[in-house]
């Protein structure tokens, strides 16, 4: 006999009313239609469930000593197919792999870790180096929640905006470039560094210089930002970065940074993920909190920060 696992609500509702005609007005039925499930809830337990004593029923001994662990299937059940289920996130236990551009993680990782923390202590958060090919994690369930600096290409995966970032340059201190206002000349002309995973020498600050008739001298590639900063503090070489995303390393360093000599685009970030956890309430929760901290990144830098020229070198910073 096939399990119908709608008998245990009937069931559930029985064994609380105590009666057929109770049962079927709690579960909106008609009378026959649940003493029909009293039935065959009966042939499935070989238990009479409710016998009758005068004009009431009351439930048989083996139906006293599943009542309650009845009632909590029939909750747990309602609990996990409801689309308004509370989380209670301080009972939440659950890991998380959340993939960014290894900047992002430097810059807003410890601030998603306590915030995670604080609020859902059982919860566990990975954050794995970028990946350097286009393998679909978040399609795999692989990558819970990714950044990136374009909108999802496949249809399955989500995209939100959380800010946008412009372009700065970022030299040693005592770097010719820092004499004087830059201008787009000087800048083609110094050696640069790229910031880029699979290796990549071109980028597109090559073409807004073709399109003014300059070409730079793109001399490395650096993997990380990380990587890339700290050649530009020990070098002459030019590294041209997302401004909010990286200025705390920078800064940490002690480099200068200066404002791009030409326009350049801005760099949209967005956070992705697929569309399996669009009704998922924890990774709902996740994202909000990461979407945060991200958005924080862009507050409106304040006059003394606003990069019009070299920005000061911390004086205990040295090279």
């Amino acid at each position: 006999m096939q399990l119908d696992l709608n008998l245990l609500t009937a069931l559930d509702a029985l064994l609380e009313e105590g009666s057929v005609a109770g049962a079927a007005a709690r579960l909106h039925v008609t009378p026959p239609a649940m003493s029909r499930s009293l039935g065959r809830i009966r042939k499935a337990t070989g238990d009479q469930i409710l016998v009758r004593t005068g004009r009431t029923m009351v439930p048989t001994t083996r139906a006293l000593a599943m009542r309650a662990q009845v009632h909590a299937l029939v909750e747990q059940a309602h609990r996990l197919l409801s689309t308004q289920q509370e989380l209670d996130l301080a009972s939440l236990e659950r890991d998380f792999t959340v993939r960014w551009h290894d900047a992002l993680t430097e810059a807003c990782g410890p601030a998603l870790i306590a915030a995670v923390r604080r609020q859902a202590p059982g919860v566990r958060i990975r954050l794995p180096a970028e990946s350097g090919t286009d393998d679909a994690e978040l399609r795999r369930g692989e990558v819970d929640l990714e950044s990136g600096t374009a909108a999802a290409a496949l249809p399955d995966v989500r995209h939100r905006l959380v800010g946008r970032d412009r372009l700065v340059v970022a030299v040693r201190p005592g770097h010719p470039l820092a004499e004087g206002p830059p201008d787009a000349e000087r800048y083609a002309a110094a050696d640069h560094l790229t910031v880029s995973r699979r290796g990549r020498l071109r980028d597109g600050i090559d073409d807004a210089l073709a399109a003014r008739g300059l070409e730079r001298r793109v001399v490395a590639a650096g993997p990380t930002t990380a990587f890339a900063l700290r050649l530009a503090l020990d070098t002459d070489l030019v590294v041209t970065l997302p401004d909010a995303v990286t200025r705390t390393a920078r800064d940490r360093l002690g480099l200068i940074t200066l404002r791009a000599p030409l326009p350049l685009p801005e760099v949209p970030l967005h956070l992705l993920w697929h569309r399996r956890h669009d009704d998922d309430r924890a990774h709902t929760w996740l994202r909000e909190t990461a979407a945060e901290t991200v958005r924080e990144l862009f507050a409106p830098p304040t006059a003394a920060e606003e990069p019009l020229g070299p920005r000061a070198v911390s004086p205990e910073v040295s090279r």
